[in-house]
């Protein structure tokens, strides 16, 4: 088969590998790829987000499946174009990705369907919210309605921080359109829990739990990024809160969608918030996370393109889906000063026959140079935690670039749960 993989980051790096040892695959693209995923698979250059690209490259090379990775070609309704030229796809329709697309509709969602979830209230001018922030519980959560890259998101520890937040979005716009409507919610503590899952909007088989680590620096200090590391599973999350996970959220998040004729198909994310009252969702997202990815893929020990097929076609309840009993965990290699200004351009030397998955490369005159923030991941599994986390420290002092900067102590809050 040929196969389409549409995205350019770590997450689709590990998919690309992971459905490389599938029989299945034949030939795999990825539009565009990156310097590093060149290694794996045929990098053509058209953005995520250029449907008429994308469906152009599918239909002249006669592409059997598609996988479509991003959020945002998800929400543009990438998927539906696909298959309006004959194209299979995993990953949900328009319709369905305003799951992710639009806070306001989640919200909604889950307040309609009783699916347990933070306090909140939806405002579209600014005037009200600034009245509302004055007598709000501080700590508070303003967010974006629509995508921001994953910094659509603010906690705002005094009234203050709350003002400029919500000034910050809808009278500045930092986030552009997807500040126009915003949603300032209860703040919410407990252990955050990251569950990926595959439907078909019938069947949902849900992946091993992982432990993200959003801040750039140890100890959970200094600014949000798109995640600096990974460990799978997350020790917070036993049997019996993933049997209550299923119950109250999963299952209904999935018959709500389809009550709503929004079906989803395709990878649905799941932000969870582990408090004395029981698990809450603090958001949906309509694909695979990342870098939450590169430690749920390595391990999955069924062949990942006919589990994608399978939720194409909507037999997921017929298909095999296996975990490895074991642990990983990824570490990420990122560009000093990221999330904030950093340089890139620096030559990349990576170890050979390792679990490395890139994010921000490029490749000039045959080097593999650094092109972005996160640069990229560095996956170890194990029979325990611990010790993928030594392997994967062991294996990133093997890793080499100019202005390289990680934290030292992914998996550590994993490790001291008891």
């Amino acid at each position: 088969m040929k196969i389409m993989v549409v995205g350019g980051g770590g997450r689709e790096h590990a998919i690309i590998k992971k459905i490389k040892e599938s029989p299945l695959a034949d030939e795999i693209y990825a539009l565009p790829g990156n310097g590093g995923i060149a290694a794996d698979a045929v990098c053509v250059p058209v953005k995520a987000t250029d449907l008429d690209g994308i469906c152009s490259f599918a239909k002249e090379n006669n592409i059997d499946f598609a996988v479509v990775a991003p959020d945002d070609p998800l929400v543009l309704g990438a998927v539906d174009r696909l298959n309006e030229i004959g194209v299979k796809c995993f990953g949900p329709r328009k319709n369905a990705a305003i799951i992710e697309g639009s806070k306001v509709f989640s919200k909604n969602l889950m307040k309609k369907y009783n699916i347990p979830t933070a306090e909140y209230e939806v405002f579209t001018d600014m005037e009200s919210a600034l009245e509302y922030i004055k007598t709000a519980p501080i700590p508070t959560v303003i967010k974006a309605d629509g995508l921001a890259l994953g910094k659509g998101v603010i906690i705002a520890q005094t009234r203050e921080e709350a003002e400029a937040a919500v000034r910050s979005m809808m009278q500045d716009k930092v986030f552009g359109d997807s500040g126009s409507r915003i949603v300032v919610e209860e703040f919410l503590t407990g252990p955050e829990v990251s569950v990926l899952s595959f439907t078909d909007g019938k069947t949902i088989v849900p992946m091993v739990s992982s432990m993200d680590h959003k801040r750039a620096l140890d100890g959970d200090k200094g600014l949000n990024t798109g995640g600096m590391g990974t460990v799978a599973p997350n020790p917070y999350y036993t049997d019996e809160v993933a049997k209550e996970c299923m119950d109250k959220i999963f299952r209904p998040t999935v018959d709500a969608m389809n009550k709503e004729n929004r079906s989803f198909s395709g990878c649905l994310y799941f932000g969870l918030m582990l408090t004395e009252k029981g698990p809450k969702v603090i958001e949906y997202n309509c694909r695979f996370g990342d870098p939450e990815t590169q430690v749920v893929l390595p391990l999955l020990e069924s062949d990942l393109l006919e589990i994608f097929i399978s939720v194409a076609d909507g037999r997921l309840a017929d298909t095999e889906v296996n975990f490895s009993d074991g642990s990983a965990c990824c570490v990420v290699a990122a560009s000093d000063g990221y999330p904030g200004k950093y340089d890139t351009g620096f030559e990349i030397t990576l170890p050979e026959g390792k679990n490395i998955y890139v994010a921000g490369a490029k490749i000039e005159n045959g080097k593999l140079l650094t092109s972005g923030g996160r640069v990229l991941g560095v996956t170890e599994t194990a029979p325990t935690l611990a010790e993928a986390v030594k392997k994967a420290y062991d294996t990133i002092k093997t890793v080499h670039f100019e202005n390289m900067y990680y934290r030292k102590d992914i998996g550590k809050r994993a490790l001291e749960c008891k």
